[in-house]
């Protein structure tokens, strides 16, 4: 291994090791995260987040899809990947209150992708979200049994991380398989107060603290055929249900007395997702994905997640991506251009409405290198202010960069 290598590789442990600490910060400040797990990640590339979020039918020697580990072995033979995404979102809430506006930004993910043997085994190894929590809610009331003004506050922060390495296999020139082994950790604290204008009235705190650690494994397979300028993919990814090791704590707290809870029992859901693509000459691209995440079967809290009114969740993907001449002298006939849609089932039955999520992307390809800057701008809607509700509102901007470059090419002297 050349010297130039390994400074490559020690950048990279570093560079992880540095995104390990920056995704330790909140991602999200949406109150739709109050319950359960929080919000989940995709833990698809910027390209095909603007593409729908689709993935599992999607392979490509110049992305890394950690969603689908069937995928890795797509990357030439001679090529070491490299993909890094940063987002920023920022959200409006409504309700019968008012409302409010919300930004934040984080790192979204780091993958590196590698092939072991020319074509047929390929590796993969990164940093990816799973879920977060982030929101402070207050709410001032008043009703005749209380006889008096209190103030309900709701606050909430943590998150669910996880690194990843992955391999694929090509059993012919049509079929791979894959398997992604995950360790997931992660804290995630909730609080609730109750408190009163009167000060001869108790004030009620409930705090909440839930630490969470597991590995699990994902399975993927693909099919895929070219012939002419056509070539179509057709995938599946499958995870099984997973016991977290799991801390809970909760404190009940008022003037009068304090009351410890310790509860346990939490479950990975199980899941599975089904997806296909076409592509013609390299220029256009249209996929599809659907995937369900079995929450109501899974144990949260000690119970079946149905009797914390947690459901499946249903994600429907569909996008589009396409290019004029990927070989073109013109720079604007080489960009990629990406539109998509996607539409999922908040997990939580308590929200009840579904979220729909819009996005477009433009993929810029650098010359010197085989790289290409991808940024995606996604519109996402979820709730509803009718009776009493709550509405969501965001505009996410992420922007990527993946890097190819020829590592495994031996120069002649």
């Amino acid at each position: 291994m050349t010297t130039q290598r390994m400074k490559k590789i020690k950048l990279f442990i570093a560079t992880l090791l540095f995104c390990t600490a920056v995704m330790a910060q909140n991602m999200t400040s949406s109150p739709f995260s109050r319950s359960a797990y929080g919000d989940l990640n995709e833990n698809v590339p910027t390209g095909y987040r603007a593409m729908g979020g689709v993935g599992i039918g999607m392979r490509n020697n110049r992305a890394i899809c950690a969603s689908q580990p069937a995928s890795f072995t797509a990357c030439d033979s001679l090529t070491f990947m490299m993909d890094i995404a940063a987002c920023v979102n920022w959200s409006r809430y409504e309700d019968a209150s008012g409302m409010r506006n919300k930004a934040n930004g984080n790192l979204e993910y780091l993958t590196l992708q590698f092939p072991l043997w020319k074509r047929w085994i390929a590796m993969s190894v990164g940093l990816l979200p799973y879920s977060s929590v982030g929101y402070d809610i207050a709410e001032t009331d008043s009703t005749k049994d209380l006889r008096g003004t209190f103030t309900k506050r709701f606050y909430g922060t943590g998150n669910l991380s996880q690194v990843y390495g992955g391999l694929s296999f090509n059993i012919c020139n049509w079929v791979a398989v894959g398997m992604n082994f995950y360790y997931m950790w992660g804290d995630l604290d909730r609080m609730r107060l109750l408190s009163f204008t009167d000060a001869n009235k108790s004030l009620t705190l409930q705090d909440e603290s839930l630490t969470l650690k597991t590995w699990r494994l994902r399975y993927g397979l693909q099919f895929f055929h070219t012939w002419g300028k056509h070539s179509v993919v057709a995938g599946g990814v499958f995870e099984n249900k997973r016991a977290f090791n799991s801390t809970y704590i909760a404190i009940e707290t008022s003037t009068l007395d304090s009351l410890y809870i310790a509860k346990g029992g939490f479950d990975v859901p199980m899941m599975f997702g089904v997806g296909a693509s076409y592509n013609w000459d390299s220029r256009l691209t249209v996929a599809f994905d659907f995937e369900r995440q079995c929450m109501a079967s899974a144990t949260y809290n000690g119970m079946e997640g149905r009797f914390y009114d947690l459901r499946n969740r249903n994600r429907y993907a569909i996008g589009a991506e396409y290019r004029h001449n990927p070989m073109g002298r013109n720079y604007a006939e080489r960009m990629l251009w990406r539109a998509g849609l996607n539409v999922q089932d908040e997990y939580l039955a308590t929200i009840g409405a579904r979220r729909i999520t819009a996005g477009i992307g433009i993929g810029f390809p650098l010359y010197t290198i085989g790289t290409v800057v991808n940024l995606t701008i996604e519109y996402s809607h979820r709730g509803s202010r009718a009776n009493g509700g709550l509405e969501d509102n965001s505009l996410r901007f992420t922007i990527g960069a993946g890097i190819a470059e020829n590592w495994f090419f031996k120069r002649k002297l």
